[in-house]
């Protein structure tokens, strides 16, 4: 596959744009705009002293997250799921998949006493929302964490490694890195993968949607998966260097 065609105009191996905007909120401890594309989410760490029921009496600390889209995030207006009464179960488990994500980038024994919750709203979206959301949500929780140890409420910044995700397919028979919508929408199969900068493996989240892929296949896309992590975790690393 040339780059004339991906519906982008990239190459197989080539990422969208990839921009990290820090501070971008007033309150929050930690706050990022993060964008791959016309992918944009805002995402916000905010730090607590009221750690969950389970975690009381534990000398650890907390880190979860919560995902949503706004209604006109997309071409269409959706409805809040507030106004429904109750959360979809892609929302659960895309939020889900951000909370164990960033678990894993740091010592949860550093932040005893302290829940983070960093919370993602998708304001636009053209596919790997959930990939943005792990990249940016990483960027605001290392922010929210410094914050802590800079006022000398823990010891030392307990991030264990930078974390980042990017989806992988294949479109039109050729495996493809950072799908938009319209590539997701013909994507024969659609893949989530989330790393950390040991270039090792956090979570791999893949279907095939219309035909199975071979293990050649799944090894290409690891291998690009690798690479756009790379590149993610580099930008992430430029923009907190900032």
């Amino acid at each position: 596959m040339n780059s004339a065609s991906r519906p982008s105009g990239r190459r197989p191996d080539q990422m969208r744009n990839i921009r990290f905007t820090r501070n971008y909120t007033r309150y929050a401890e930690g706050s990022v705009l993060v964008e791959f594309g016309d992918t944009r989410v805002v995402c916000t760490a905010t730090v607590s002293d009221q750690v969950p029921k389970f975690i009381k009496g534990k000398t650890q600390g907390w880190v979860t997250a919560e995902y949503g889209m706004l209604p006109r995030s997309t071409s269409e207006r959706t409805i809040r799921e507030a106004a429904r009464g109750k959360q979809g179960g892609r929302t659960l488990e895309i939020q889900r998949l951000i909370g164990r994500s960033l678990r894993s980038a740091v010592n949860l024994k550093g932040i005893p006493g302290y829940a983070v919750t960093v919370d993602c709203d998708v304001i636009q979206a053209d596919g790997g929302t959930r990939t943005a959301s792990i990249s940016g949500g990483f960027v605001a929780l290392h922010e929210a964490v410094t914050q802590l140890a800079n006022s000398h409420c823990i010891p030392f910044i307990p991030v264990r490694n930078f974390v980042a995700a990017v989806s992988v397919g294949i479109v039109n028979n050729i495996p493809v890195l950072d799908l938009d919508y319209e590539e997701d929408c013909q994507a024969h199969t659609d893949m989530n993968i989330v790393m950390n900068d040991a270039d090792a493996f956090i979570e791999v989240q893949g279907t095939a949607e219309q035909q199975a892929f071979s293990r050649d296949e799944f090894a290409s896309m690891l291998d690009l998966a690798s690479l756009g992590v790379r590149e993610v975790i580099r930008q992430q690393k430029l923009c907190l260097d900032k």
